[in-house]
């Protein structure tokens, strides 16, 4: 298939039809069945079905469509990237953030960058610490912000701060603010835990061995999400980072810190055959400035 054939796939797949394809491309009709049929033909098999008006994917095309759909959102990002250099001096980076830098850190950090240069353009994405190193590899992203450095020769990093993590849990359960609470007086609390957190999740883990201490598990989630609204359930109370703990408070929730203190940095990684630009490089001074700026 060559772009164009992409281009038309793409299209008449999402709106379901070659009128509203030819509408989205901004050609005409007859252009779109024709390269439709040409795209039909040097594959060896059908694309869609018409049913009702509408043209329905065949199966080949559902499984298609996934691989097609992923090299579109290249061309867009090309054609982005194309229009940046060719407007002279605005730019474009994309950022990939765990989802709990991306609740606050990330877009006050943009905010701010975007405050002093308003040409600079981003695409965004919250990932798992696993897809670190697939996302900068693939080029989706020029940037990956997340708790620790991935161990892999090909990625390099600097650290930009650090954090704790936090106890989140309903009002006038525990005391919160300055006061640190024991580690050992969660044993009587109903826990909601975080399977599957990567990183963190480990840390908390080996902390919890190493101080012989075993919570009472009431419910297992797999975001941070999940386990801050169930907290804001008054279901239990649950350990994150202070990032997450900060930008899922409620009137009904607060968070504490933990005795002893659980720490974690925070870095900025890139592919080694990629270093930053000259943005992406003070972009990176408004997250440092971001994540080391104290909470009132």
């Amino acid at each position: 298939m060559n772009l164009r054939q992409i281009e038309v796939f793409h299209a008449v797949y999402v709106s379901g039809s070659v009128t509203a394809a030819a509408r989205a491309l901004h050609v005409s009709q007859p252009s779109v069945s024709k390269t439709l049929r040409h795209t039909e033909s040097g594959l060896g098999f059908a694309l869609f079905r018409r049913l009702k008006g509408r043209l329905l994917p065949t199966e080949e095309a559902r499984v298609l469509f996934r691989e097609v759909d992923e090299v579109y959102g290249r061309l867009s990002s090309l054609r982005l990237t194309a229009r940046n250099l060719k407007s002279g001096g605005a730019s474009h980076v994309g950022l990939a953030v765990l989802p709990s830098l991306g609740l606050s850190v990330a877009p006050a950090a943009i905010a701010q960058f975007r405050a002093q240069n308003p040409r600079v353009t981003f695409d965004v994405q919250t990932l798992d610490h696993a897809d670190i190193l697939k996302c900068l590899y693939e080029r989706e992203s020029d940037l990956a912000v997340g708790f620790v450095r991935p161990d892999h020769p090909r990625l390099q990093s600097v650290e930009i701060g650090g954090g704790e993590l936090v106890l989140l849990h309903p009002k006038g359960v525990l005391e919160s603010g300055a006061n640190r609470v024991d580690v050992g007086r969660l044993k009587k609390q109903p826990y909601i835990s975080l399977t599957g957190s990567g990183p963190i999740g480990i840390l908390l883990s080996e902390e919890l061995q190493r101080l012989e201490i075993e919570l009472r598990e009431v419910v297992s989630v797999r975001t941070f999400y999940v386990a801050a609204a169930l907290v804001r359930q008054s279901v239990g109370v649950t350990i994150v980072d202070e990032f997450t703990a900060r930008a899922m408070q409620a009137p009904n929730v607060a968070f504490s810190r933990l005795n002893p203190a659980i720490r974690f940095g925070v870095h900025c990684i890139w592919l080694e055959e990629r270093p930053p630009s000259r943005t992406a490089q003070r972009f990176i001074e408004a997250l440092t400035r971001v994540v080391r700026e104290p909470e009132a």
